[in-house]
């Protein structure tokens, strides 16, 4: 399946994706781990089905020092070792923040008590907007069907930076 469109090659669309890179860069410059900021997009891109944002964030996260074995183990976090404590909160906090419509409360207390154990006021808010940010960006990557397996690496910052 070909692209629908090309959002890259539109001016109105790239007028928009500038201001949603700023917000990306934002993220990036928080308090909020590197490493743990491409896993929560990783995983929230696997459930929303985006090829493009798994393509992108698997590759960076790698171009970053992340283990194959870590990233090959994101969909599967809750029966693996590999994890921690504070990053098993956030991909908790990914699914269900992604999953809104299959809990009437949305995110649990249960994983909201987790989030907050390991991660500051600065941080919890990168978090928040994180999950936030990139389930936007699967919605509009998915629309028109921007596929994945040609990302490089930096590519997006390079193009927005």
């Amino acid at each position: 399946m070909d692209a629908r469109f090309n959002m890259f090659e539109n001016e109105f669309a790239m007028k928009f994706f500038k201001r949603f890179a700023n917000v990306g860069m934002v993220l990036q410059q928080s308090p909020l781990p590197k490493s743990t900021q491409e896993l929560v997009s990783l995983r929230a891109s696997q459930i929303n089905g985006c090829g493009w944002c798994i393509d992108t964030h698997a590759k960076e996260a790698a171009a970053a020092g992340e283990s194959a074995v870590r990233l090959s183990l994101v969909a599967a976090w809750r029966e693996s070792t590999v994890f921690t404590e504070a990053e098993q909160a956030a991909l908790a906090l990914a699914e269900e923040g992604t999953r809104l419509a299959d809990a009437y409360q949305g995110v649990s207390d249960e994983t909201w008590a987790q989030v907050r154990k390991h991660y500051d006021d600065d941080q919890v808010a990168a978090l928040v907007a994180l999950v936030a940010l990139i389930n936007a960006a699967n919605r509009l990557a998915v629309i028109v069907h921007q596929r994945g397996g040609s990302y490089e690496p930096g590519t997006l910052a390079a193009a927005f930076g």
